[in-house]
């Protein structure tokens, strides 16, 4: 059996089910499992001694888009691309992946799935969600390739070809739903499980505005015979509001849901900027989740506040939404945001984000055995190097880590006992050829005349 012996100056470890910084420990893996904390070093096949490091559990992002925010990426800031101000989602975003998915070719759409998978790992990951569009199944291929934790989350769509037109105004069109969830269970069948139990799905229907209620209810009743999660958008734009509360009754989208049956802790909701007091209240009394992705959001000059859901009792975790990838970039983000948004500077601590990544988010998905750093958790680290002059001083290593890291302090990242990250590179491929065919891939979805009209109208 493999083994792995890491120090750590500072170890983030559990007492009374609250975190408990221990200094100066070592931390020893054995196959797929932390087999011990201790203060005297281990015997180990493999040794790790470098001072100054933060051993965490495995940061956990549960929600990212590797392929859509790459066709964003670089086009899409200071307002490019948006009519009237509004959300890119229907200009950019949606049109582009659906017509890049058809264009590009099972290895381009593989070389762009590695580079997603890269940039999440060298930003602290080691679990991702990943919804996505379900002609781009590469995403499942890299991932058991690359090592990472992956909760694949194909779309299911009532209306998968969603437009905004010159007008702004978006036009739903098509009836996918069938299949889309046929498609779902063919692409469960064949991933659930794989990459020695990496390899997971999650139910996704895309969005309250584009999935209709025969097809919610047939989801939410796929997932719980399955016990996977539910992961959509929800309330991510005013224009989504007004076009739920048009067909339904004066409904706001968590309303449509909850009417549906799907508002309960299995639902992971990604983003809910556009949901009112009252909507965060009803989320929290049916245990859903709120994923929040604050950076994303304020590229466009919306607040998107972890302390606001957090305050009215909603579970909340942080993901990056693909843009950046870099997790404790978006902690960081979080944080201030949340403390200019309230306008109180204790909100949005550094112990409850960290709490959001590892424990919180490993309960949502429902394994207890990640998230933590104890005898018998699976091996998932991601340790920090907290020897950077920017985190120097160092008196408290949680509050140097939200308000001044991010991925350049990523020295190393475990799955499943594997070394995928050492001292900031991956080690199992040449970063320089991942990234220079997934640019490559890309930049064919950017020359279309319809993606220069997207980025340029």
């Amino acid at each position: 059996m493999s083994s792995i012996a890491i120090f750590g100056s500072y170890v983030l470890s559990r007492r009374d089910d609250t975190q408990d910084v221990l200094r100066d420990h070592w931390v020893l893996i054995e196959g797929m499992k932390v087999a011990a904390i201790t203060k005297d070093r281990p015997s180990a096949a493999e040794v790790h001694d470098r001072p100054g490091r933060f051993i965490l559990p495995g940061l956990m992002n549960l929600h990212n888009h590797c392929f859509s925010e790459a066709v964003a990426r670089s086009h899409t800031e200071d307002g490019n691309g948006r009519r009237n101000n509004q959300s890119i989602v229907y200009t950019v975003l949606l049109p582009l992946t659906k017509r890049g998915a058809d264009l590009l070719s099972a290895e381009e759409r593989l070389a762009v799935a590695r580079l997603g998978i890269l940039q999440l790992l060298k930003g602290g990951a080691t679990t991702v969600m990943e919804p996505f569009r379900n002609t781009i199944p590469e995403m499942f291929d890299a991932a058991e390739e690359m090592g990472i934790r992956f909760y694949g989350a194909p779309y299911l769509f009532s209306t998968s070809d969603a437009k905004a037109g010159p007008d702004g105004v978006v036009r739903y069109a098509g009836d996918d739903g069938a299949v889309d969830l046929a498609t779902w269970n063919v692409l469960y069948q064949r991933w659930n499980g794989c990459g020695e139990g990496r390899i997971g799905l999650t139910m996704s229907p895309h969005a309250t505005d584009t999935c209709g209620p025969d097809l919610l209810r047939a989801c939410a009743a796929r997932a719980r015979e399955l016990g996977v999660p539910i992961t959509t958008h929800l309330a991510q734009s005013r224009a989504e509001v007004e076009t739920i509360g048009k067909r339904y009754d004066g409904r706001t989208p968590a309303e449509y849901l909850d009417w549906l049956g799907l508002l309960a802790p299995d639902l992971l909701a990604a983003h809910c900027i556009a949901s009112s007091d009252s909507d965060l209240r009803l989320m929290a009394a049916r245990g859903a989740a709120v994923l929040n992705c604050p950076r994303v959001f304020a590229r466009s000059g919306v607040t998107a506040a972890f302390g606001r859901f957090a305050e009215h009792g909603v579970r909340t975790v942080v993901g990056t939404d693909g843009y950046n990838m870099d997790l404790l970039g978006e902690l960081n983000a979080a944080s201030m945001i949340s403390k200019l948004a309230l306008q109180r500077a204790e909100v949005a601590s550094a112990p409850d984000l960290i709490e959001a990544v590892t424990a919180t988010a490993a309960a949502l998905v429902k394994r207890p055995d990640l998230g933590t750093i104890a005898p018998g958790a699976t091996a998932d680290l991601t340790v920090i190097d907290m020897t950077h002059p920017h985190l120097q001083p160092l008196f408290d290593p949680r509050r140097a880590l939200i308000a001044l890291g991010n991925r350049a302090n990523v020295d190393q990242v475990i799955v499943n006992g594997r070394l995928l990250i050492d001292a900031g590179r991956y080690v199992h491929g040449d970063e320089a050829a991942i990234t220079t065919a997934g640019a490559a891939a890309i930049g064919k979805i950017w020359d279309l005349p319809e993606a220069q009209a997207a980025f340029n109208g």
